[in-house]
């Protein structure tokens, strides 16, 4: 395969709709830059493999449901983009977005990832980057979430402070993350033992252990639809998450994994 500028990854798990939308914002606003879009269908049962293949996108049909970081291994190993961006089925793509990310990433050779400020329909941003996840970090970042998610007023005013202000954290959402496919391949892509969440805090963490940055830039926005999956499929998504949080404790907080298993039972977790 010829190398291209951009590969654009996208996993869907019956998502029909939010994927027909994406990838028409795709269409509506591509990039100068030369792409490809691969959509890696996990066993869907709503037609979003054939909603695909009517936009003209390549489409990698797993046969089962391999969940996020395995799917998009899948997608990056197909791709041959320089670079490649991990998306979410439920985001739009504004006029200039991609290209204004891969600047992003190119005018700082010591960058790997970037993760531009995702925002709602409503302009509100999202607390889509944080520091480190373990006991503490992990309680900080949920009481901002839940309190904007609320809209308590001095929460929301504290994270649109936060998401105004470019900066180095240890990690940006997978929601829409962009990496150089050098670094990617480097720490051998996404770690497949989580299923859905935290990988994307894992996989910022293996390449700041080879001396590469994390940025987020307010520069760039993205439109994130969150919470379809949970709203969807609460249960599954909940279970989803804690073993995906055992998996993070037990791989970077080893110490912390007991405690957190037992809490986990004690709320009757499928762990």
């Amino acid at each position: 395969m010829s190398a291209i500028d951009l590969s654009i990854i996208i996993v869907s798990y019956n998502a029909r709709a939010d994927l027909d939308r994406c990838l028409e914002s795709i269409a509506a606003a591509p990039p100068r830059a030369s792409y490809e879009v691969i959509v890696v269908d996990n066993a869907s049962t709503d037609g979003s493999a054939d909603i695909a293949r009517r936009h003209g996108v390549r489409v990698i049909e797993t046969g089962a449901n391999l969940g996020f970081a395995r799917a998009n291994n899948a997608g990056i190993r197909a791709g041959s983009g320089t670079d490649v961006l991990l998306l979410n089925s439920d985001t739009l793509v504004p006029a200039g977005t991609l290209d204004a990310l891969l600047q992003e990433l190119h005018r700082r050779p010591d960058v790997a990832v970037v993760g531009p400020r995702l925002v709602d329909l409503e302009g509100r941003g999202e607390l889509s980057f944080g520091k480190m996840i373990g006991p503490l970090n992990e309680l900080r970042q949920k009481r901002l979430v839940v309190g904007h998610d609320r809209r308590d007023p001095d929460t929301s005013r504290r994270v649109e402070q936060l998401t105004r202000q470019e900066h180095y954290p240890d990690w940006v959402s997978g929601a829409c993350l962009l990496v150089r496919r050098a670094d990617a391949e480097a720490v051998d892509l996404l770690d497949e033992r989580y299923f859905m969440y935290t990988e994307d805090v894992d996989f910022c963490a293996s390449i700041r252990a080879r001396g590469r940055r994390i940025l987020f830039t307010p520069a760039v926005e993205m439109v994130h639809l969150r919470g379809r999956s949970a709203a969807a499929a609460p249960a599954a998504t909940r279970q989803a998450y804690d073993r995906s949080r055992l998996a993070f404790y037990e791989k970077h907080h080893p110490m912390w994994a007991p405690l957190l298993r037992l809490y986990l039972r004690s709320r009757r977790a499928d762990i």
